[in-house]
């Protein structure tokens, strides 16, 4: 007698599972709703305005020409001899996606409770879709950053790309890995505390201000040192401090830097699947 495989059912009871499944053969089972995820962040994000996708290029020129002439200009911050324009939309393009990453992350529960509690699926589809339409905003935008960069570069500013601009993809991965861990943990502890949600939106802006986002690490002066090394301590910060080695040629490269910063990353993730399948199986309870 032939025995029944586990795909010739529609469903399969299994015993409780313990400690860390990803399950990512059950996600690509689901690819399907994965596009039709991304395809509704995108179509949804403008809809019913009248520039559209225009909104991808206007908010990090706006974001870039205010940080220009307050930091730049007003508080005279140094750029490490960069144009004040690449500088700051280096920055601003690193920082945009991790705060992009980090928001659809976090509100997995939350902003979903109504679909959970309605129909099965793998859980981390809408995270993993959620990096999957910020990955996507990003390159769009990075045609934005291009564009500046062959006008300053035609103009015969002092900038190059380095041999690190490899290191590209593996600090988006960092970038995107960190997010990810930090937000389906926010996302599992605050579908029960919500009042924990203020905190966290709190402690987010702070990190940006302790991340060489709007000045670069050799402009710390030495009397700060105890600053600098909170700065370092921060797993983003060797992160964009070589995405603008890379990209522009300046900058501090720390390989110690970068290997805390994937350690980090890793650990981040790893403790972040392990709570949230924990809080997966009880989320309709609390809820």
């Amino acid at each position: 007698m032939d025995i029944a495989r586990d795909d010739q059912w529609d469903i399969v009871i299994k015993p409780k599972e313990k400690g860390i499944h990803l399950h990512l053969k059950e996600v690509w089972r689901y690819k399907d709703l994965l596009y039709l995820y991304v395809k509704r962040d995108f179509i949804s994000a403008y809809k019913q305005t009248i520039l559209g996708p225009l909104w991808f290029f206007i908010q990090p020129i706006f974001s870039t020409l205010i940080y220009t002439l307050v930091f730049g200009g007003i508080a005279q911050i140094s750029t490490d001899g960069l144009p004040p324009m690449l500088f700051y939309m280096s920055g601003i393009l690193c920082w945009n996606f991790f705060s992009d990453c980090l928001g659809r992350s976090s509100g997995t529960f939350s902003g979903n409770a109504g679909v959970f509690s309605k129909v099965y699926f793998p859980r981390l589809v809408v995270p993993i879709a959620g990096l999957a339409s910020a990955v996507l905003k990003m390159f769009i935008q990075m045609l934005l950053f291009f564009s500046i960069y062959a006008y300053f570069l035609f103009t015969g500013s002092s900038i190059g790309v380095t041999v690190y601009i490899l290191l590209f993809p593996l600090l988006v991965i960092m970038l995107a890995g960190i997010a990810f861990g930090v937000g389906i943990l926010i996302s599992s502890v605050t579908i029960k505390y919500r009042d924990l949600n203020i905190l966290f939106s709190f402690a987010i802006g702070l990190i940006m201000y302790i991340t060489p986002i709007i000045y670069p690490l050799s402009a710390i002066p030495a009397k700060y040192s105890a600053f600098k090394w909170v700065i370092q301590l921060n797993p983003l910060s060797s992160v964009v401090e070589a995405f603008r080695f890379g990209m522009l040629g300046t900058g501090e490269l720390s390989w110690g830097g970068l290997l805390y910063s994937s350690i980090f990353t890793f650990i981040i993730v790893l403790l972040g699947i392990i709570v949230f399948n924990k809080v997966e199986r009880r989320f309709i309870d609390i809820v």
